[in-house]
């Protein structure tokens, strides 16, 4: 139980954080905006899945989630009029994406690595609390 409620937290706290960092104009620094909103992406929906799935074994979230952002990545090369469609729409766009990057793969990678550790740190933070 107090997994889930740090997992909630946590995705409480990465939403608005991954969209400031995205949207916002403070870092003046459009790469290092993409690079740090799809590492909050790929943290996000690492707890999510772990929020859903408490039992699920940290690394293989990780390594699920990296790998169906990839797919995502790769499906931006498809161009077809539905996904565009659903690409026109805000959460469409945030989901989905709607351009093709080589180095997006980079924070994915760095995204699952990060989400893998945030878990990692939540299930010591919840035994330790817990009394043995």
């Amino acid at each position: 139980m107090k997994y889930r409620l740090a997992l909630f937290i946590s995705i409480i706290f990465i939403v608005p954080f991954g969209y400031v960092v995205r949207f916002s104009q403070g870092l003046g620094l459009p790469w290092l905006q993409d690079l740090l909103g799809s590492v909050a992406y790929e943290i996000f929906w690492i707890l999510l899945v772990a929020f859903l799935y408490p039992k699920a074994v940290p690394w293989k979230v990780a390594i699920a989630i990296f790998i169906a952002t990839c797919g995502v990545e790769f499906l931006q090369l498809w161009q077809p009029p539905f996904l565009q469609a659903m690409r026109s729409t805000l959460v469409g766009r945030l989901v989905l994406g709607n351009t093709f990057i080589w180095s997006d793969f980079i924070a994915y990678f760095v995204g699952s690595l990060a989400g893998w550790l945030w878990l990692q740190g939540l299930i010591h933070l919840c035994r330790k609390s817990s009394p043995s």
